[in-house]
């Protein structure tokens, strides 16, 4: 089987295409042939050792996809032998072929393609959890949302009209612009330097966002906190960037309210998954979502998706075809 690992934390260098042992279905487990692979800043997170330390390496990245079901283990009455499923997190998912935890596993419907379904799980599920959980979306809402040409930033824009909001969005180049407001922005800022609170300001009449989701590292922190209305929200996410080092919370200005936004917090039992899963794909059949395809690479591609990722020139979701 062929897999990609990372044989030590580092640069793409690290990453190798290598054959591995099958996987078998043990108990409670669902053996599953890839049909696509998600690329996350995680995945990148993850090479560059920031997490996972306690696993050893080499180890295989990933850990999104879609495929078909093509063994079950003992105890698992849920799936059957052809099922489509897909998953938001089972470690090991660039490769050809993954044993997984059927509670890690959701049905895809035929209406949903296997693409589509893999772009969806982690990006989707984090748009989702950052738009109706961490600061629910109240229409008339105006949201801050920060690389919005991306594939979570594409999502949540999306995300949060469907709760009657408004969007501002922040992009890096003017070639992103089109494609932000196609998803939805009423407005997109382009800025490299985290200069964009005045813009803001001047968009809101001077009063300041409900709410702004930045995943774009330290640059952006302060700017963030400038944009904020009063008692206003900052969803913080995105670990691979870095964060904005020790806060003083007696400085935080306006009343603000700040956290960091985990996915995993919106998905924590299989029924919450399988319910927000079903909420994404019901969108996306009445056409009320729609999910932008940024790249899809070979999997033996997978260190060339990593440096395109990371140079922060690509749109929408990336993906892998074992």
């Amino acid at each position: 089987m062929k897999a990609v690992i990372m044989n030590s934390i580092g640069d793409t260098d690290v990453m190798e295409v290598v054959d591995r042992p099958e996987p078998a279905a043990t108990p409670g487990h669902v053996l599953v042939e890839i049909a696509v692979a998600g690329v996350n800043f995680m995945d990148i997170g993850v090479r560059q050792g920031m997490a996972w330390t306690e696993t050893p390496n080499p180890k295989v990245l990933g850990v999104e996809g879609a495929g078909r079901v093509l063994a079950i283990g003992e105890g698992v009455a849920e799936f059957a032998i052809g099922d489509r499923v897909a998953w938001v997190y089972a470690p090991g998912s660039y490769a050809e072929r993954i044993s997984i935890p059927a509670t890690s596993l959701v049905k895809v419907p035929e209406f949903i393609d296997d693409r589509t379904a893999a772009s969806l799980m982690m990006q989707g599920l984090t748009a989702s959890h950052f738009a109706t959980d961490f600061h629910p979306i109240q229409p008339g809402d105006t949201a801050l949302v920060h690389a919005a040409a991306g594939g979570v930033g594409l999502l949540l824009t999306q995300i949060i009209r469907l709760r009657g909001g408004r969007v501002i969005g922040r992009v890096s180049s003017d070639d992103k612009v089109a494609i932000a407001k196609q998803a939805g922005a009423e407005a997109v800022i382009v800025d490299t330097e985290g200069e964009f609170a005045d813009e803001v300001l001047r968009l809101t009449d001077g009063r300041g966002v409900e709410v702004v989701y930045d995943g774009s590292g330290p640059k952006t922190f302060k700017g963030s906190l400038d944009a904020l209305r009063r008692s206003g929200t900052f969803c913080w996410y995105g670990p691979v960037l870095g964060g904005p080092g020790p806060l003083d919370i007696m400085s935080l200005p306006k009343s603000i309210r700040i956290g960091y936004a985990v996915f995993s917090d919106h998905i924590h039992t299989p029924e919450l998954l399988r319910a927000r899963t079903t909420q994404l794909f019901d969108w996306i059949e009445n056409g009320s979502l729609k999910v932008g395809i940024g790249g899809i690479y070979p999997l033996a591609q997978a260190a060339q998706a990593h440096a395109d990722m990371a140079s922060r020139a690509t749109t929408g979701k990336l993906l892998l075809i074992p």
